[in-house]
């Protein structure tokens, strides 16, 4: 736990990313950066903000390049993480600066080089074979729960592969939508605002199809919400019941790699290739600014 005056700063500060007009993914989770570097600093015995010096702010810097990923045990931060946490800081000490504490220390614009070797080698997708083995897995989940309860979760599980699988949607691509993106007629889904702020169209095959008609006419369309977007639960509970249905695959090679709604976009790219989809097809289906980034899954086959 952080203490009060670091709680209200954290709170401030998410404001003020809001405020700026920073990406939802920047305002959730640059504070939940901030919560690890201030509790990092309390444990250094600095109870307030006015105590943080440049000194500091190396030293937690260096820390968190030999600090062990608590999602991935046995593994470091990657880079890309690393320069995550060091901007989410840089703006902390930006924001400072704006709210009138001139003593404070200034932004660093510290980032580590990024090895596309690297970012390749810590990508593992999973087989067009495996993908199936988890679909066919998902009737099999949370028959101890009220049926209710297990047709939701069950319903939300058919929902992921379909838009991040299907479609090969980002994580707050797919989290986005909306009833009202959904064109059964065209056979399209409307992006808003991906990344770099642009909208893209995404077709729809007979089987993204088929499990989006059943997923909005049979269930989500007889649900009573406050909001239209297609899914119910939270992206972190979105996230648990993936790890639920790793758990009760009996594969090993499903149990060892890391399932998360962005690896299943890795996947279904890396398919399409192997497919015989040309790369420039591939860059318009994932919505990629340059081919640079699209060539990353000619390495991983």
């Amino acid at each position: 736990m952080i203490n009060e005056n670091y709680t209200k700063i954290r709170a401030e500060y998410a404001v003020w990313l809001q405020t700026l007009g920073f990406s939802e993914k920047v305002v959730y989770n640059y504070p939940n950066h901030l919560h690890d570097f201030f509790e990092w600093i309390e444990s250094k015995q600095i109870h307030h903000i006015t105590a943080i010096t440049q000194k500091h702010i190396e030293q937690y810097f260096e820390h968190l390049q030999t600090r062990p990923n608590k999602r991935r045990k046995g593994h470091l931060l990657s880079a890309s993480t690393l320069n995550d946490y060091y901007t989410a800081v840089d703006k902390l000490l930006e924001f400072l600066h704006q709210m009138g504490m001139n003593q404070a220390p200034t932004p660093t614009n510290f980032r580590m080089t990024i090895d596309n070797r690297e970012r390749v080698n810590n990508i593992q997708p999973f087989t067009q074979v495996e993908i199936k083995e988890l679909q066919s897995h998902i009737e099999n989940l949370y028959h101890h729960l009220p049926y209710t309860l297990k047709e939701t979760k069950q319903e939300q599980l058919k929902l992921i592969f379909a838009l991040y699988y299907g479609c090969g949607l980002r994580r707050s691509e797919g989290y986005g939508l909306t009833l009202d993106d959904i064109d059964f007629e065209k056979k399209t889904v409307f992006v808003k605002q991906g990344k770099n702020y642009k909208d893209r169209i995404v077709p729809m095959n007979g089987g993204v199809y088929k499990a989006l008609e059943h997923y909005i006419y049979n269930f989500r369309h007889l649900q009573k919400l406050p909001h239209k977007r297609l899914f119910i639960h939270t992206t972190g509970k979105l996230n648990n019941s993936l790890q639920d249905l790793q758990a009760v695959c009996t594969t090993e090679s499903i149990k060892t790699k890391r399932l998360t709604l962005h690896i299943l976009r890795h996947s279904i790219a890396t398919h399409l290739l192997q497919n015989g989809m040309s790369i420039e097809q591939i860059g318009r289906f994932l919505g990629h600014s340059s081919l640079d980034s699209t060539q990353i899954y000619t390495h991983l086959i």
